[in-house]
């Protein structure tokens, strides 16, 4: 289920889920959210109440719409994996370098980052 233009929300994202677990199995179920209302985490969790377990995301929140007039990038992959670890769900993936990797890009785009996990741990580090 997919959320380009980031207007969803957490009971319209369930409603939808929903529809689609009646037609496809659950492991053929994933969400991509966009954040362009800062729904997109909340979007994520209200899916996993219903067991979808795959969604979408991008370092940095990188991507976007060229057809729609404001909707920003992906659902930053920082900030899902924070969420997830917060949850206790285990990732694999290591923050710190997925940061570093998010600031990369970032600064090689000439834009600054759109996490907000990925801000406030640059921030901390740099003291």
């Amino acid at each position: 289920i997919a959320d380009t233009i980031g207007v969803g929300t957490p009971r319209k994202v369930q409603a939808a889920m929903e529809r689609a677990l009646k037609h496809f199995p659950l492991a053929e179920v994933s969400g991509h959210f966009h954040d362009t209302y800062g729904q997109a985490l909340t979007n994520i969790y209200a899916s996993m109440e219903l067991g979808i377990h795959s969604f979408h995301a991008s370092v940095a929140g990188l991507g976007g719409c060229p057809y729609a007039k404001g909707a920003t990038g992906n659902v930053a992959t920082e900030d899902v994996v924070f969420m997830l670890n917060g949850l206790g769900i285990e990732t694999g993936i290591d923050q710190l370098v997925e940061v570093d990797a998010g600031a990369f890009i970032s600064n090689v785009l000439g834009r600054p980052p759109v996490s907000r996990v990925a801000r406030a741990l640059l921030a901390k580090r740099a003291g």
